[in-house]
């Protein structure tokens, strides 16, 4: 049993024409549609601006300022305005000196700096003895969240009253998450203010686990609110958290130099003009110099014909304030 082919009227009264069209008709076409929509656009005030993509500029090369270390500037060609400087690294791997280093040439710069300090662990001895000028600088302290420990009412026949601790701000979070929730506010308010040369946000003591849990949409809100002014946002973090957000990525670690470590009973015994007989401290040291290593992991200032340099790595020192 075969199966006949069923035709309507309609296609079998009308035959089918098939006309072949040339690529050039096509693209004649194309081009005259193309033109009567960017006239159509180009009529209304308010798109007037609107160009195609092939008559885009390419965007200008961001300025860059130094971060006060030569071979830091050497590497990354400095610090980009407009975008999002990554400095990550372990700790005592230098992130301290490079913030102190950075925030300190901005200063005599004569720029009014920001500091968040997530974690409320600055220093400002230190801070001067590094160079900064105190009187440019904005140091916001994100507060913790206190807890309130109190009883919790209980209904007759359950039992005593048990004790439950409360958090301050009633949501429940955790002490890094109330923080990191503060400062997540305060960049937005700094960013539209757009009077500050740089602003710097100091994650480096928060768990990298807290830290992950910033959103992107955050990152890039940031992203998007510092690239058309002249501030430089610098983000130090143990870990990577910005995504592709950020336009320069450096992992820095620390090494601690042998030559300038010295024996606390050494120290101990030049202070006292005598022997030291404490052999209990022989394994403690005081170090006055840290080797510093930073890496290039990423950098999106650079265009994409342009090969990746040649040196990836720079090596510098940082010395205590109180060796000299």
């Amino acid at each position: 049993m075969s199966a006949s082919p069923v035709f309507s009227s309609a296609a079998m009264g009308r035959p089918f024409i098939f006309s072949p069209t040339s690529p050039r008709s096509i693209i004649e076409k194309t081009a005259r549609s193309t033109a009567e929509i960017l006239s159509h656009v180009g009529a209304v005030s308010k798109l007037a601006a609107v160009v195609p993509a092939s008559r885009l500029d390419v965007l200008p090369a961001p300025e860059m300022v130094s971060s006060g270390i030569p071979q830091l500037d050497l590497l990354t060609g400095g610090l980009a305005r407009g975008c999002i400087t990554e400095i990550c690294g372990t700790a005592s791997s230098g992130r301290t000196g490079v913030l102190l280093s950075a925030l300190a040439r901005a200063t005599q710069r004569g720029e009014v700096c920001v500091l968040v300090d997530a974690s409320d662990a600055f220093d400002p001895a230190s801070a001067a003895a590094a160079g900064l000028e105190m009187s440019r600088l904005l140091w916001v302290r994100c507060g913790k969240a206190r807890v309130v420990t109190g009883l919790r009412p209980v209904r007759a026949g359950q039992g005593p009253a048990t004790t439950q601790s409360f958090s301050e701000n009633g949501f429940g979070f955790s002490r890094w998450e109330s923080q990191l929730g503060q400062m997540l506010k305060v960049t937005d308010l700094l960013l539209q203010s757009n009077g500050f040369g740089m602003i710097v946000l100091d994650l480096s003591d928060v768990p990298a686990q807290s830290a992950r849990r910033i959103p992107l949409a955050s990152w890039f809100r940031f992203r998007r609110a510092v690239e058309h002014t002249p501030t430089v946002l610098l983000v130090l973090e143990q870990q990577p958290i910005a995504g592709s957000c950020s336009s320069v990525l450096v992992k820095i670690s620390g090494r601690k130099s042998q030559a300038a470590g010295k024996k606390l009973s050494a120290v101990s015994s030049q202070l006292s003009g005598k022997h030291s007989t404490h052999a209990a401290l022989s394994h403690s040291e005081l170090f006055d110099q840290l080797e510093i290593t930073a890496e290039l992991l990423r950098s999106r200032l650079a265009r994409k014909q342009e090969r990746k340099p040649v040196q990836s790595t720079a090596s510098f020192k940082s010395r205590a304030a109180w060796a000299g």
